[in-house]
């Protein structure tokens, strides 16, 4: 099995637990406590099936204790398995699983995105080419639907676009990529495996991928901290990185 496929299929299996564990828990369920016990249970199972699957490999998750030795690895997988965990707790359907490979030198080679309620698994083996954008009369930027970049409206305003907020990252990464949306932009704290596989599958989508400085996305650094993102159509990329740095 390849590493896209690979990374489909485990995003893939673990989004469909997570459904049954939101199916067992029942309505009475506090929010929080399905959150956490869908956390637990997804990182259990990525961890054993990539422990099984890539044994050799260094694994940076978002629920387990970060191993320093990633460092000095060739190929880390960064895993999140429950972007939304607040979405899903309440049981919308705006969160996601991702999954992917950094490699050094190279950067993530491969990915995937699971949307679980949604029956879909984007990977980077399989994502294509953004075709022509959907007809619409205003651009569309994606944002975070709890703490969206206080600086979001003023960028919006003079770009003639309108923000739409929205659950995970990989909810609005995607939602990009399938071109329901022209952009994604955050800014006010992320870390690594909630863009990773979003990134990955958007640069093999044809899309801009950067920080709002303009910056590269860096992964697997010593810090697994990485604030913000701009995830957009390329010819977006100039406009918004120019509003941004006005803001």
């Amino acid at each position: 099995m390849t590493d896209a496929r690979l990374a489909a299929s485990l995003a893939e299996e673990a989004g469909t637990l997570l459904l049954r564990t939101r199916d067992a828990a029942g309505e009475a369920t506090d929010a929080r406590e399905l959150g956490r016990r869908g956390d637990v249970e997804s990182n259990t199972l990525l961890l054993r099936r990539l422990a099984e699957h890539r044994p050799g490999d260094a694994v940076l998750s978002e629920e387990s204790a970060d191993d320093p030795a990633r460092l000095r690895a060739e190929r880390v997988w960064i895993v999140d398995p429950l972007d939304g965990t607040r979405e899903y707790g309440r049981r919308r359907a705006d969160w996601t699983v991702h999954v992917a490979l950094w490699q050094a030198g190279r950067g993530i080679t491969d990915a995937a995105v699971a949307e679980p309620d949604k029956e879909r698994v984007s990977a980077t083996d399989d994502v294509g080419k953004i075709g022509v954008n959907r007809p619409r009369e205003k651009t569309r930027i994606l944002v975070s639907d709890s703490r969206p970049p206080e600086f979001a409206k003023r960028v919006a305003e003079e770009v003639g676009a309108e923000l739409v907020p929205m659950g995970s990252a990989g909810a609005k990464a995607m939602a990009v990529v399938r071109g329901e949306a022209d952009a994604y932009l955050h800014a006010g704290g992320q870390y690594e495996w909630d863009s990773a596989a979003p990134v990955g599958i958007a640069v093999a989508a044809g899309l801009h991928t950067s920080r709002v400085d303009g910056s590269e996305l860096r992964y697997n650094q010593a810090s697994p901290y990485l604030p913000d993102v701009l995830i957009c159509r390329k010819e977006l990329a100039g406009p918004l990185l120019r509003a941004v740095a006005r803001r």
